[in-house]
């Protein structure tokens, strides 16, 4: 039996409803995959939540069955691993311990509205020229305050300098390495920029911003390339010895993916939400009519490549809500099927602000509504609005992105 000689990368995807694993060879083909959803956890309304350990757990095991499902691979096949995560989802842990001291708090998530009110001091872009942020609900860093103010002893932790923060992408790459043996605590510059802590323009942690939300800086990762070394699996792992070699956000990921390398090109993905990336070169651009402005990738030690980015924070799990809570579809594919029992919409309009409205609007207060119902309207009118709303969305950004482009 002779045995396999060729090299692979993986791609480790923690994304907001699931962890996958893909196995690629040599000319970029898929060899083999593994996936697993995790549990969403709604213990309140806004509040969106995920277990740290399942999403280790699962990225474990999905790994697991891409190698089960490859043939004759294992790790010494590898030659790299890469990264992409949910982005602004937040994870405090204990280093001592390798303990999260609290769920994950997800992007989607609302309940620092207060918080950033209390930060904003009347202005919402009080932030907004160093880190390319309006203070939202949204971004990692009031989540982070969330935590160290409300659960017991995790401020005074912290300020001892036992916790550390990170997205999801730090919480998978210090399991990886290590955990409480020597993990390494890193980030990449894409996923930096959606704390709300991280300078734009010289790529390092504000400590200014850190300190108005009491945040101690012992407890950041440190801000890498997307695309270098940053560490090798640990022993005991699938992966052991193999170099963890690259980390992007899911839609820098996504924007990279679909070769948006030059200025005036974008990209619009459509998931949980619904992203438009549009590549600003190397210039950092602040937006006028509601973008956000974020680093698009940063290769190596070249310099970075910034974006301006619409960001929707429902479109799929608009489908899924439809299907789980109110029972009218039994499969997600079927939304279509219903959609087209009708000709048109019958006057119903969905606006899905169920985290709020996100680009161009920012307002964290507003909530979801169905709106023009009358006694005409059926279930395949409301399926109609349901797809209906990720168009009528995405059309508001592109026509910002548009304004944007002109100014």
């Amino acid at each position: 039996m002779s045995l396999n000689t060729q090299k692979y990368v993986m791609a480790i995807d923690q994304g907001t409803t699931s962890s996958r694993a893909i196995l690629f060879d040599h000319s970029g083909q898929i060899v083999s995959t593994g996936q697993l959803e995790h549990e969403q956890i709604f213990p309140r309304a806004g509040w969106v939540e995920h277990d740290p350990k399942e999403i280790w757990r699962n990225v474990r095991q999905a790994v697991a069955q891409c190698l089960a499902a490859s043939k004759d691979i294992n790790s010494s096949n590898i030659v790299a691993v890469g990264i992409t995560n949910q982005r602004e989802t937040a994870v405090v842990w204990d280093k001592t311990t390798g303990e999260p001291v609290y769920n994950a708090i997800v992007w989607q998530d609302t309940r620092t509205d207060k918080i950033c009110d209390e930060l904003a001091q009347g202005d919402d872009d009080r932030f907004k020229e160093r880190c390319g942020l309006p203070l939202a609900t949204y971004f990692a860093g009031p989540k982070v305050k969330w935590i160290l103010d409300n659960v017991d002893g995790a401020r005074e932790k912290a300020e001892r300098g036992d916790l550390l923060l990170g997205t999801t992408d730090s919480w998978v790459v210090w399991n990886m390495t290590g955990g409480v043996q020597g993990g390494v605590h890193v980030t990449d510059v894409t996923n930096a920029s959606r704390t709300m802590l991280m300078n734009l323009d010289t790529l390092d942690w504000n400590p200014d911003i850190c300190a108005a939300m009491g945040i101690p800086m012992s407890m950041l990762p440190e801000i890498k390339s997307s695309s270098e070394v940053y560490g090798e699996g640990r022993k005991g792992g699938f992966l052991v010895g193999v170099p963890i070699a690259g980390i992007l956000g899911d839609q820098q990921a996504a924007t990279f993916g679909q070769a948006c390398f030059e200025r005036g090109m974008a990209k619009n993905t459509y998931g949980t939400g619904c992203f438009m990336l549009m590549n600003t070169g190397e210039e950092v651009i602040h937006s006028r009519n509601g973008l956000l402005t974020t680093v698009c990738y940063k290769i190596g030690d070249n310099k970075p490549v910034y974006a301006l980015e619409g960001s929707i924070a429902v479109a799929g799990s608009l489908v899924q809500w439809v299907r789980d809570n109110l029972g009218l579809i039994k499969d997600a594919a079927e939304i279509e099927t219903l959609a087209t029992t009708v000709d048109d919409n019958g006057g119903a309009y969905f606006v899905p602000a169920f985290s709020g409205l996100f680009a161009p609007y920012w307002k964290d207060d507003a909530r979801g509504a169905l709106v023009g119902l009358t006694r005409y309207v059926n279930k395949g009118h409301i399926a109609r609005a349901v797809i209906e709303s990720t168009a009528f969305q995405t059309r508001e950004v592109a026509e910002a992105m548009a304004a944007d482009a002109k100014d």
